[in-house]
């Protein structure tokens, strides 16, 4: 069961993600930025940014195979999936942890977390500070990943 916190995270996160992209010639003046469907499209086949700014970053991603554990000390994570499935576990402890850049972690497995087979059509909040990783991947994944940055 979802708590109205994390809906209400994941809405905010998600009219982000249709309100604000990757800019063909920068914000509105409304500060709204605008990304076409093309872009989109492209960032979920390959991966690549959508927006980036001081406080977010959007971009779609595609898997097609496993990753690394990560902990990232300053960002929330929301990923949502657009296609395809993948094992991903969130939580315990990174096993082999080591620093990749400033207050971003990279480990080689997790233990005592929670384990969860993601689909389309799922949302996930990653709270900065937690171990997460794409441990199977059995095809392909697509997904938009929402940055919330902390300061």
């Amino acid at each position: 069961m979802r708590s109205s916190f994390t809906l209400s995270f994941v809405s905010a996160s998600l009219v982000a993600i249709g309100a604000l992209a990757a800019a063909q010639g920068g914000p509105s003046a409304s500060g709204v930025i605008f990304v076409d469907g093309q872009a989109v499209a492209a960032a979920l086949a390959k991966g690549g940014p959508l927006v980036t700014r001081p406080d977010l970053l959007v971009s779609g991603s595609h898997r097609d195979k496993g990753g690394q554990v990560e902990v990232h000390d300053k960002e929330t994570d929301v990923l949502y999936i657009v296609d395809g499935e993948a094992t991903f576990v969130t939580g315990g402890k990174m096993v082999g942890g080591k620093s990749s850049r400033p207050d971003q972690w990279l480990g080689t497995d997790i233990t005592g977390g929670e384990t969860r087979k993601l689909v389309k059509g799922d949302v996930i909040v990653v709270p900065a500070g937690v171990p997460h990783w794409f441990k199977e991947v059995p095809k392909s994944v697509s997904y938009y990943v929402v940055k919330v940055l902390k300061s």
